[in-house]
């Protein structure tokens, strides 16, 4: 029976992860005290007793317990990191399964996965099978919008709305710093920064990223149908990712996944106009946090690490 620590389970993150891990019988969930959470020895203690420990933290607190397993030598743990801290990182392997050819091999052996974000992997999902297929070139011009629940968006966000003193809908980071940049541009195989326009609607969790193009400017001037065609190909067996037609209406609901472990791809196009909009839909806590933590663990057991 596999040991599994959650540190920081009593976030949102956090909490979702042992819900989903609660009825399992092949697993025993350790846990630590509530008031020696911050205590060094006690943590050492749990992380030395563990096959792996799943960290819900802040960056910095994440980087604290990966240090503190770095000194365990031979008795470290497996690390399966959710905060940001590692997700372009040396040594690291990026937890997006269904990224690339044998990713979920690759996240099966590691001894350490970072966790794709949320907006990160809607945003990846749709452009990687492009810049693959060369259908996209790395330094294209591009523009990636999306709106999400306001459940990803930290503490003090989620409190705002569940008290009702906020916008139905708000635009942020507008510095354009957005912590997902980095990921994305690192796994969609981009070498030229996106211009990234994240927003919060009044809804607790579903989420819409979605990318507009100009046909005529990416090269070989591709139809809708080479897009779609590239999707097919690379998301062909998955699991969790699924390529779908277009509604007739031209419209999409982003909570429409909410509860569900899957993201759905779409091709809107029209080709008079030669302009299409790529869209990725997900629940943000789904395939965009805690349901894609536990879609690695899978496979981290499975592969028995490195």
């Amino acid at each position: 029976m596999a040991k599994i620590f959650i540190d920081g389970d009593s976030g949102t993150t956090g909490l979702e992860i042992r819900e989903r891990l609660a009825s399992r019988t092949d697993l025993e969930i350790v846990a630590i005290a509530p008031e020696l959470r911050k205590d060094k020895n006690a943590k050492r203690d749990i992380l030395k007793s563990v096959d792996i420990t799943i960290l819900c933290l802040p960056d910095d607190a994440a980087k604290e317990t990966v240090a503190l397993c770095g000194e365990l030598g031979d008795e470290a743990p497996r690390i399966l990191d959710a905060s940001t801290a590692h997700r372009v990182a040396p040594g690291w392997v990026y937890g997006f399964p269904e990224m690339c050819a044998g990713q979920a091999e690759a996240i099966s052996r590691a001894a350490r996965v970072a966790n794709v974000g949320c907006y990160a992997s809607s945003a990846i999902a749709l452009l990687r099978p492009l810049v693959d297929a060369g259908l996209i070139a790395p330094d294209h011009p591009l523009t990636i919008n999306a709106v999400s629940g306001y459940s990803g968006g930290g503490k003090q966000m989620i409190e705002a709305y569940e008290k009702g003193a906020a916008p139905a809908f708000e635009l942020y980071a507008l510095g354009l710093e957005h912590k997902h940049v980095p990921e994305i541009v690192a796994y969609s195989k981009l070498s030229a920064q996106p211009l990234f326009v994240p927003s919060v609607g009044n809804f607790r969790q579903g989420m819409l990223v979605s990318i507009p193009l100009q046909l005529d400017a990416l090269p070989g001037r591709p139809k809708a149908t080479d897009l779609h065609a590239a999707y097919s190909r690379h998301y062909e067996g998955a699991a969790h990712v699924r390529l779908c037609d277009p509604p007739a209406n031209g419209k999409l609901d982003a909570l429409a996944l909410n509860g569900t472990d899957d993201m759905e791809i779409y091709v809107f196009a029209n080709e008079a106009r030669r302009q299409a909009v790529l869209v990725a839909r997900q629940d943000n806590l789904g395939k965009g946090a805690s349901g894609s933590a536990v879609q690695n663990l899978e496979l981290m057991l499975k592969g028995g690490g490195a």
